[in-house]
């Protein structure tokens, strides 16, 4: 099998996720990044070429120039993975798609619903490849809780509480020269949405992805805590499931002290269940009629979709880079199925589109509801 080529929007000095895509795509040497748009600045992105191994050539000044220098190639990139800020997706994934690529994009999917609808139409018509990459679904545990919910070991879902914590922009900081404080909180790049959009539609993802219910209303209070900030750092969320069972979504990026707290609890008729991603190789379950049980991600009773996503034995611990890598793996898998002649390939383990319009609408709807401090629905 040949390796697969992969160029890279974002990711130039400063930039947190665009290295992680190349580390995560790299891990199993199935893909090479063999070009880049790594930056607006010429000189950073020459310089992140260089750091990544790319040839000059392929270090490209622009987007726009990217995309029409691989289309001449016949070792052109065979797809594009976008990790710019929020307010840039949109017009590269959409002018990618039209170029023949396929595209992995860091979330939100867009900076607005608007968009995010039109992206729909153009992957559609397209027909090509698209992945929004929502990290903590590649853990081995989070696929082990997604198993026990969608099989009913743990029964009727009665409750779910989510929570994802962050303390890094309890002051100003977007003040003092941190750039990925500066874009997060400006609405001209981050879109509508703040802490909401920037970790809340993981938390909301999250909840999905696992229990396999949707959240079908919300009622939301959404709060600007620093002083003169412009998009919310704080926000809190009652949600009803589609089996009308409540939850619980709390997201803050003001909370001094956490670190990168995203934990999520499902309260079952049978048992209940814990994961936390900072502890994120044991999944806590807790029956109703017999003893506590803790799973340990590498262990050998654990279901197929866990053990796909396990590299290590037990007892050695995996991580976000890790994790990441497993969407990318699923990537490579749906391509050379793809490749074989398989037709509408795709696992459906990997987040799409159509999760990447959930998250949009999710967004929307809770600066909707703080906004009218009132119930709406989310369909």
């Amino acid at each position: 099998m040949r390796r697969f080529r992969m160029a890279l929007a974002g990711g130039g000095t400063g930039s947190f996720i665009g290295p992680v895509h190349v580390m995560a795509a790299r891990l199993d040497g199935a893909i090479d990044l063999v070009a880049g748009a790594f930056s607006s600045n010429p000189e950073r992105a020459a310089e992140a070429g260089r750091r990544f191994g790319v040839a000059p050539d392929r270090a490209y000044r622009n987007f726009r120039e990217m995309l029409e220098g691989e289309a001449l190639r016949s070792d052109r990139a065979d797809f594009v993975t976008i990790a710019t800020p929020n307010s840039l997706h949109f017009e590269m994934a959409r002018d990618a798609l039209r170029a023949g690529f396929d595209v992995i994009s860091d979330k939100p999917a867009t900076a607005t619903l608007e968009q995010v609808i039109d992206l729909q139409s153009e992957i559609e018509k397209s027909q090509r490849l698209y992945v929004l990459t929502h990290t903590y679904t590649g853990y081995p545990l989070v696929r082990e809780a997604r198993e026990l919910c969608r099989s009913g070991a743990i029964g009727v879902i009665r409750k779910v509480v989510v929570e994802y914590s962050q303390g890094w922009l309890s002051g100003p900081v977007e003040l003092s020269g941190n750039r990925q404080a500066a874009w997060r909180t400006d609405p001209s790049k981050a879109g509508a949405g703040g802490c909401v959009g920037d970790i809340g539609v993981h938390a909301f993802n999250l909840v999905e992805y696992v229990s396999g219910l949707k959240i079908s209303a919300l009622s939301a209070m959404v709060s600007k805590i620093v002083e003169r900030r412009e998009l919310d750092d704080d926000c809190n969320v009652l949600f009803r499931l589609s089996n009308d069972a409540p939850g619980v979504l709390h997201s803050s990026q003001v909370a001094i002290g956490e670190s990168n707290r995203l934990e999520l609890r499902i309260y079952g008729s049978k048992g209940s269940l814990i994961w936390n991603q900072e502890t994120p190789n044991s999944l806590i379950i807790h029956w109703s009629d017999k003893p506590t049980e803790v799973r340990y991600a590498g262990s050998g009773y654990l279901g197929e979709s866990a053990k796909r996503a396990t590299r290590l034995p037990s007892g050695h611990p995996e991580g976000y880079i890790e994790a990441f890598a497993n969407i990318y793996r699923e990537i490579v898998e749906v391509l050379v199925d793809r490749a074989g002649g398989v037709s509408n390939a795709w696992r459906d383990t990997l987040c799409g589109i159509d999760e990447g319009v959930r998250g949009m609408r999710f967004i929307a709807q809770v600066l909707e509801s703080s906004n009218r401090s009132a119930w709406v629905e989310l369909n």
